[in-house]
C-alpha cells in the first residue's frame, strides 16, 4: 500500500521553511485541518512521529529530518520534469538554466548566448545569479542545469569541462607605478590598496595562488561588487584590483587601467562548464558547451594573428 506521497514531501519542506502548520497551509493551498489530518494519517502508517510538539513550535524527529532531506532532494526534480515536460507539450525544448560562480564571467558568457540562442530558438537561457560562489549546492539541488566556475570542484554525479583559457592579471591604473613593468612580485603589492569582489580572501586567485604562498598582505583590501564601480576605483587611483585579461583589455579603451602580470610565468586559469553527470547527452546543453569552445578558438585564433 502507498504511504509517501509528494502532498506529504511538501508539507513537510513548508513547515520546516514557514516555521508553523498554518503558513504552510496557506503556501500549499490546504486548510490546516486537511494538512494536519494528512500528516497524523502518515504518522499511523509509518508507525512513528515526524514531528515533536515543543510549546507552539514543531521539532523534526529523526524520521522527519530524513523525510526533509528527502523532500529537498526530490521535489525539485519533480518540478524541473514537470516543467520539461509542460515545455515539450508546448513545442518547447526547455530552458536552460545557468549559475553563476564567477563575478566577471557574466561579460564572457553573453559572448556566448548571443550566438547561441541564434541557433536554438526554441531553447530559453536563464542567467542566476544568486548562486555566485555556492553553485555546486544548486547543481545537486537542479536549480541550475550548467555552472560557470573557474575552480571547480569534481565531485562525484558532477561533469566539469574546461571551455576558456585566461590569464589572471593585475590591473591598475596607466599612470601608476607598477604600470609599466613585464611583471610584479608578490612584495611590490604590500603598499597597495587592493580592491576585489565581496568573496572570502582564500576563494580569491591574488590570494591563494600569489601573495598567500609568498606571505604578502597588501595594505589595505577593499570589497566591491559590481565590475564596473571596481575599475572606475582603479581607474581613479583608488586602488590596484586583479581580473582575466580580457576583461581588463576591454575595459581599457574606455577606462585608464592597464593590465600587468603576476608574477614571471603569470597565472593561468580556465572557465570550466558544469552539469549533473546524468544529463551531459541533452542536446541543447552539449551545443551550449560546444558555443562556448568554438568561442575560445576564434579569442586564441585572433591573439595568434
Amino acid at each position: 500500500m502507498k504511504m509517501l506521497e509528494r502532498i506529504h514531501l511538501s508539507i513537510i519542506r513548508e513547515v520546516e521553511k514557514r516555521g508553523s502548520l498554518t503558513a504552510a497551509a496557506d503556501t500549499l493551498c490546504l486548510s490546516q485541518s486537511a494538512l494536519s489530518h494528512s500528516m497524523k494519517k502518515l504518522e499511523q502508517q509509518l508507525g512513528t512521529d515526524i514531528w515533536l510538539r515543543e510549546g507552539r513550535s514543531l521539532r523534526l524527529t529523526q524520521a522527519g529530518r530524513y523525510l526533509l532531506g528527502v523532500a529537498e532532494r526530490v521535489l525539485p526534480q519533480l518540478n524541473l520534469a514537470e516543467e520539461r515536460l509542460q515545455q515539450f507539450a508546448a513545442g518547447e525544448r526547455g530552458t536552460l538554466r545557468i549559475g553563476m560562480e564567477c563575478h566577471p564571467c557574466y561579460q564572457w558568457l553573453l559572448r556566448v548566448v548571443a550566438p547561441y540562442l541564434a541557433a536554438w530558438p526554441d531553447v530559453d537561457v536563464d542567467v542566476k545569479q544568486k548562486f555566485q560562489f555556492g553553485g555546486i549546492g544548486a547543481l545537486f539541488a537542479y536549480e541550475i542545469d550548467l555552472l560557470v566556475t573557474p575552480d571547480p570542484l569534481f565531485k562525484p554525479g558532477l561533469h566539469f569541462e574546461p571551455v576558456f583559457d585566461y590569464e589572471q592579471v593585475l590591473v591598475v591604473n596607466r599612470s601608476h607605478r607598477l604600470a609599466g613593468m613585464d611583471f610584479v612580485e608578490p612584495a611590490q603589492l604590500s603598499a597597495e590598496v587592493l580592491i576585489t569582489y565581496p568573496v572570502a580572501s582564500e576563494r580569491l586567485d591574488i590570494f591563494k595562488l600569489f601573495l598567500i604562498p609568498a606571505g604578502v598582505a597588501p595594505r589595505r583590501h577593499k570589497t566591491i561588487e559590481t565590475t564596473d564601480i571596481l575599475l572606475q576605483m582603479v581607474a581613479s587611483g583608488r586602488g590596484v584590483s586583479a581580473l582575466p585579461r580580457w576583461l581588463v583589455e576591454e575595459y581599457a579603451g574606455q577606462l585608464d587601467v592597464v593590465p600587468v602580470r603576476l608574477g614571471a610565468q603569470g597565472i593561468a586559469k580556465q572557465i570550466f562548464l558544469g552539469a549533473r553527470q546524468s544529463e551531459t547527452d541533452i542536446d541543447y546543453l552539449r551545443a551550449f558547451i560546444a558555443q562556448a569552445r568554438r568561442l575560445n578558438s576564434v579569442r586564441s585564433a585572433d591573439s595568434d594573428r
